[in-house]
């Protein structure tokens, strides 16, 4: 049987994605295992990520000053405004290092499920910010879901009229990705994309 310290740090990370209490006891395990060498030095970048970070005040990004690194950079192009959910989404369209212009994280998406309206969300921040800024394009790079979709629907009849353009990313077939292995939704969104080869 755990001491309370240590049934303490695996609830704590039981909280954690993808971790379950299983999970958790095992990782707890590894931690104090290798205090020195992993533990000490994960709670002191902890402890400093938790001093440090802060939510930009222009796009919604998570970094170490307000406003971000991105925000802050002028190579950004500024006329082109990509939306994402969360910032997992701004994350992973940065990993491809190909899209050169600036963000807006919205914190989640419209459900009426959830009671989650716009004003939840940081859509009016978004129509504000697109006109004050001269945006000339806004991405909705909204998840392929019915609240991504219906978030993306809206967020496109807010700006209907400014003259701002609206696209949305492409959905489909997967590069690798095999017919067979694709669910319907999938496959009928791909079908409606087709292009000219």
């Amino acid at each position: 049987m755990a001491g309370a310290d240590i049934d303490r740090l695996i609830q704590r990370l039981a909280k954690l994605p993808g971790l379950g209490p299983r999970s958790a006891r095992r990782a707890a395990l590894h931690l104090i295992r290798r205090k020195e060498s992993l533990m000490e030095p994960l709670a002191r970048a902890l402890a400093e990520a938790a001093a440090t970070i802060r939510l930009c005040s222009v796009c919604g990004n998570i970094d170490t000053r307000d406003p971000c690194a991105i925000c802050a950079d002028p190579r950004r192009d500024a006329a082109t405004l990509c939306v994402v959910e969360q910032v997992a989404d701004l994350w992973a369209l940065e990993r491809t290092l190909q899209f050169k212009g600036r963000y807006h994280v919205l914190g989640g998406t419209l459900s009426a499920l959830d009671g989650v309206g716009p004003d939840d969300l940081r859509i009016p921040e978004l129509v504000a910010r697109a006109k004050r800024e001269g945006v000339s394009e806004v991405i909705l790079a909204t998840n392929a879901t019915v609240e991504g979709q219906t978030t993306a629907h809206y967020i496109a009849e807010s700006l209907a009229g400014t003259g701002i353009a609206v696209t949305g990313l492409a959905h489909g077939v997967p590069v690798g990705g095999e017919l067979d292995y694709l669910d319907d939704g999938t496959l009928l969104a791909a079908l409606k994309a087709r292009r000219t080869v």
